[in-house]
């Protein structure tokens, strides 16, 4: 069974970091391409972040280039997002996932499998 559990979300201060872990099980993670999404509240669950399996090329989306950083330590099984420079508009339910495809990375329906997500919160 395919469990991915996020953790590492809560209430930030605008300008702090926050580092979101996502603990992949059941299928072969270093063969995994691993993206971050995130849905804010009434509106529709957009592209994070993404690590690509084999070579780990990383793309970000442009609301986060230069602030979000994505991670992957394939011997402890996980993805990470470390998040720099929050801002209130970052306020959303993070998800991880994972896809056997290296196109449409941008895509959710690339991704075969979904954690339950984590929230985050940024006061400003």
């Amino acid at each position: 069974q395919v469990q991915l559990v996020e953790s590492g979300g809560g209430l930030v201060q605008a300008g702090g970091s926050l580092r979101l872990s996502c603990a992949v099980s059941g299928r072969t993670f270093s063969s995994s391409t691993m993206g971050w999404f995130r849905q804010a509240p009434g509106k529709e669950r957009e592209f994070v972040a993404t690590v690509m399996r084999n070579v780990g090329s990383t793309y970000y989306a442009d609301s986060v280039k230069g602030r979000f950083t994505i991670s992957r330590d394939n011997a402890k099984n996980t993805v990470y997002l470390q998040m720099n420079s929050l801002k209130p508009e970052d306020t959303a339910d993070y998800y991880c996932a994972a896809a056997f495809s290296t196109t449409g990375w941008w895509l959710e329906t690339t991704y075969a499998d979904w954690g339950q997500g984590t929230r985050v919160t940024v006061s400003s």
